[in-house]
């Protein structure tokens, strides 16, 4: 998911925007870590404008689960953290988490059923042979880094604890 949600989302906005002889190069199938899954899948300037249109369509959705997700986390660390805890406040904050954390899945999910369905089958062949090595099952490859994502209580980096505070 996130091979199809970081990559091709990423780098197909990027090249559609600027004109071939503008796009950068790769040296080798991968830039910055990542795969270069336009020369490795093939993809046709009419499969990029495709994915070009679905992120178009899916970004102002994104962006309103992400924001749905912070301030139910920020909701959620309110509640814990109150002077006087309420239990059923906790767990009313819990589910709206639940339901930012199943709307920002349900996008991530559709977006990548929708690039699936944009790729030819030998295309796709190849897609689930890249995917299989990004998922950490080949050395040579890059790993996906586990654990990442949206944490409710991790240290907000902008105002970080004082060591009096730890």
């Amino acid at each position: 998911m996130i091979l199809v949600s970081g990559c091709i989302a990423a780098v197909g906005q990027d090249n559609m925007a600027q004109p071939e002889s503008a796009r950068p190069t790769a040296e080798g199938p991968h830039e910055r870590g990542r795969p270069n899954l336009l020369r490795e899948l093939g993809l046709t300037r009419e499969q990029l404008q495709q994915i070009r249109q679905m992120n178009i369509e899916r970004r102002p959705q994104m962006i309103t689960a992400q924001k749905a997700m912070r301030d139910a986390i920020g909701a959620l660390d309110k509640a814990i953290y109150a002077d006087s805890t309420n239990d059923d406040e906790v767990a009313a904050r819990i589910k709206d988490f639940q339901a930012a954390q199943a709307e920002i899945s349900r996008l991530r999910f559709n977006s990548e059923l929708s690039v699936r369905k944009i790729l030819t089958p030998e295309q796709l062949v190849r897609f689930k042979e890249l995917r299989r090595r990004f998922e950490g099952n080949d050395e040579n490859f890059p790993r996906r880094r586990r654990g990442r994502g949206l944490r409710p209580f991790q240290i907000n980096k902008q105002n970080p604890p004082s060591k009096a505070d730890l």
